[in-house]
């Protein structure tokens, strides 16, 4: 400001004052990254270090103690650190700037990663659980109903959950399995891990991003080979679908085949029946004929009467019945008579028991 005087213009005052902000800006941020710096170091063990440090951080600390001691005094001294301190400083936040980009690179994955197995875990059970609906759905709801009652049979139910449960069971000895498998491969893991470090093989950060990398390959595989598994539940779930369609096609057609069994088995038992009562019938018929044959023969043999012979006939026959009619009525007669004499006998007796008992007595021992 000292070079423009009374007869700058307003241009040069402004670019003059574009500059002053310039120059405020790049001092504020190299005064927050020594800030930072110095913030980072430990104020104990200054001392020890400004031996053993570089020329660069002997200044820097200087700087930081002249500034402690007295902020009155630094209008009258101007301090200022060289191009060099300023390059090493910024290097040294830069690398530590990396350092924590690195670590909360690192964590963010391992959250995504976490996130990322969770939303998987999510999948695969809401998958599950789709699946455990449409065979309960089908297997309980639809497929245990009674078709007489309209009910859900109780021992199918009972049965669906045993099978369940089974499984459930079958996958959990499986998954522990697993994991004790992958308990043993960590333990050997962290054996070698422990043998490298002893032996002085320690991974360098070259080795870590190669491993990084690798691990980024084997992810990329592990996403190819979940899709491919999906793509094959799914089609897996549309073969399911069409077998139970086929299943329920087969047992309505099992259905129907046993009914038809039956009935052929009803008509094979009515045509039985049928062939009994033609034979029968057709015995009833041959006799039948027979009278029939036997009737036409006498009907050929026979004779005809003369008409007084049938006159004279049935002239015997009036006569006849009227003399069976006439012992017709001596027979009700002689009845009558035979009547009135039990019962005059029937009273003597009666009458004769009562005079003299004790002959009816010799009577009947007599008898």
């Amino acid at each position: 400001s000292g070079h423009y005087g009374r007869g700058s213009t307003e241009e040069e005052i402004q670019f003059a004052l574009d500059e002053i902000r310039n120059e405020n800006d790049k001092l504020e941020k190299e005064t927050a990254i020594l800030t930072k710096y110095l913030k980072r170091v430990d104020p104990k063990d200054i001392q020890t270090q400004i031996k053993e440090a570089s020329p660069v951080q002997q200044d820097v600390v200087r700087v930081h103690k002249r500034r402690s001691r007295s902020r009155t005094g630094s209008t009258e001294r101007l301090l200022k650190l060289t191009t060099e301190q300023k390059c090493d400083i910024a290097q040294r936040e830069h690398d530590e700037l990396r350092e924590e980009i690195n670590k909360f690179k690192h964590e963010t994955e391992k959250i995504l990663d976490t996130y990322r197995a969770t939303r998987e875990e999510a999948e695969i059970r809401l998958a599950e659980m789709k699946k455990s609906s449409y065979e309960f759905n089908r297997d309980i709801v639809l497929g245990a109903k009674n078709m007489r009652t309209g009910r859900v049979v109780a021992e199918r139910v009972t049965r669906y959950f045993e099978d369940k449960m089974r499984s459930r069971k079958a996958l959990i000895e499986k998954l522990r399995l697993k994991n004790s498998t992958l308990k043993v491969q960590k333990k050997k893991l962290q054996l070698q891990l422990k043998q490298k470090e002893e032996m002085g093989e320690v991974l360098h950060e070259v080795d870590f991003k190669q491993l990084r990398i690798e691990n980024n390959q084997y992810l990329e595989k592990i996403d190819e080979r979940n899709q491919e598994l999906l793509k094959l539940k799914h089609s897996s779930g549309n073969t399911l679908q069409v077998l139970n369609t086929y299943k329920k096609k087969l047992n309505n057609l099992t259905m129907e085949s046993n009914r038809l069994k039956l009935e052929i088995s009803q008509r094979n038992e009515l045509l039985t029946k049928i062939d009994k009562e033609t034979e029968l019938v057709e015995k009833e018929r041959e006799k039948a004929e027979n009278i029939n044959a036997n009737l036409r023969r006498q009907l050929q043999d026979y004779i005809v009467p003369e008409v007084i012979d049938y006159v004279q006939v049935r002239a015997d026959l009036y006569e006849l019945t009227k003399t069976m009619k006439t012992w017709e009525r001596k027979v009700d007669i002689a009845q009558m008579e035979l009547q009135k004499y039990q019962k005059q006998w029937l009273m003597m007796r009666e009458h004769s028991r009562t005079v003299n008992p004790w002959a009816t007595m010799e009577q009947h021992a007599a008898l």
